[in-house]
């Protein structure tokens, strides 16, 4: 039996390897802070009733596949999903910090090496370049706590993230000056440049092409079209949200990332949260996913005695995943009747997981041993569960199990780039990508 094993996962591998670069686009929901997976995609109902989700689990559109009622939206698009139960951290004093997680993720790469490594669209805008150049190639949606943690590392500048906070864009467009006189202006630096730009200068040569894209993006309609939500009809308004203005949040984020997507941007990451300025939700002062404390509170987790998970709302209220649920299945639902699942990978991945059990405070801690993606278009499967956890979701017991330079190596491999391959430095030094990592077997067909 071992023999068959080894066959299969040697076809897989080779099957893999062929159908790489089924991604033009990527579009990843970094939902920050480490989501409950017991709570919401890897339900134990048979657990210790002391540390048991109060969330039922359902069924899926997928016989056999179960998540908790938290997910009763997706649960009607998981024939669409792969959802990966196997996930985890080797290296739990990186994966285990709120920043080096998230860097970890950005760069599917582990943090704490010797060289600062780029985040996956950094590289992705360098190797690949944009197929719209009046956009940015890398768009980062920062309003996420953890969105400083986004790293350029040794690229060069042009492929920075272009970040935005709650959909607010600033930097794409001309202020206090007409585009005639602006074109004007830049007619006349090309002239200047003709000299330089004939001896063949390959740093002038990236200045001029940089700039050029610049005036495509200050002077093109299109540019600040993709980022305007308010076109979009209301027919797909509801596919994301409700239509009251307090419960819009998070649903126009994800919806913006569809826009971006299909604006052409190479490379989208929503990283975002409720406005912690405390007006929507009273009490919710930075609305991640950090329930240390009261996590199934119907109100903010701020309770006497508690520490570093006040600010938040419960699990279970609009804010966390009912807002999360009814957003993510919009966006797959979206995305597949305007074809754009075919070549764009969405990842929606969280830095690790919470306890199995439930602490002192009524809350769930940070666990690095097991946890859940979800993976969806460019040639993923549908309906299918990867890997199993132990009945309390506290460990892998399949004989798979997979970390996140595993989840960097899938979306380069998607993306058709080749880890085998190192990128250099300015120096001539050779970096490899999402070191020590593999693509996932069972994301490619």
């Amino acid at each position: 039996m071992a023999g068959l094993a080894e066959v299969s996962i040697a076809s897989r591998v080779e099957a893999m390897r062929h159908a790489t670069g089924q991604a033009k686009q990527v579009l990843v929901i970094f939902e920050q802070g480490g989501i409950s997976h017991t709570d919401t995609l890897d339900p134990k109902p048979s657990t210790n009733s002391v540390h048991r989700s109060p969330f039922n689990t359902i069924d899926t559109s997928v016989p056999g596949v179960h998540f908790t009622e938290l997910l009763s939206r997706t649960a009607k698009v998981a024939d669409r999903l792969s959802v990966i139960r196997c996930m985890r951290q080797p290296k739990p004093n990186v994966g285990n910090s709120h920043p080096l997680g998230s860097q970890y993720i950005f760069s599917g790469c582990d943090p704490s090496g010797p060289v600062v490594m780029p985040d996956i669209g950094s590289v992705a805008s360098q190797l690949l370049g944009t197929p719209a150049r009046h956009l940015p190639s890398y768009v980062l949606e920062g309003s996420g706590e953890q969105s400083k943690e986004s790293r350029l590392g040794f690229l060069s500048a042009s492929h920075k993230a272009f970040k935005i906070r709650h959909g607010q864009v600033s930097g794409l467009k001309l202020e206090d000056i007409d585009s005639g006189r602006f074109l004007k202006r830049r007619g006349l630096l090309s002239n200047l440049n003709i000299g330089l730009l004939s001896g063949g200068r390959s740093e002038v040569q990236a200045m001029e092409s940089f700039a050029e894209q610049a005036e495509d993006m200050l002077t093109n309609p299109a540019t600040l079209a993709a980022f305007d939500l308010a076109s979009e009809p209301d027919h797909v308004r509801k596919l994301y949200h409700p239509p009251e203005e307090n419960r819009r949040h998070r649903g126009e984020m994800y919806l913006l990332g569809r826009k971006l997507i299909e604006s052409g941007v190479r490379f989208v990451c929503i990283n975002t949260q409720w406005p912690a300025d405390g007006k929507l939700w009273p009490g919710g002062s930075n609305m991640n996913w950090d329930h240390h404390d009261a996590i199934y509170s119907s109100d903010n987790t701020n309770i006497k005695g508690g520490g570093a998970g006040a600010g938040r709302y419960g699990i279970g209220t609009w804010p966390m995943m009912p807002s999360t649920d009814w957003a993510f299945s919009g966006l797959i639902t979206d995305m597949a009747d305007r074809g754009l699942l075919e070549e764009t990978l969405v990842c929606f991945v969280t830095e690790f997981g919470r306890t199995p059990k439930i602490n002192e405070r009524q809350g769930r801690d940070h666990w690095v041993h097991a946890f859940s993606m979800v993976f969806a278009g460019a040639g993923v499967p549908g309906g299918q569960i990867v890997g199993e956890t132990d009945p309390n979701g506290g460990y892998i017991t399949s004989s798979m199990a997979y970390t996140v330079e595993d989840y960097g190596a899938t979306v380069f491999a998607k993306l058709g780039i080749n880890t085998a391959d190192p990128v250099y430095t300015p120096e001539d030094r050779p970096i490899f990508l999402a070191k020590g990592g593999r693509p996932i077997p069972e994301l490619f067909t």
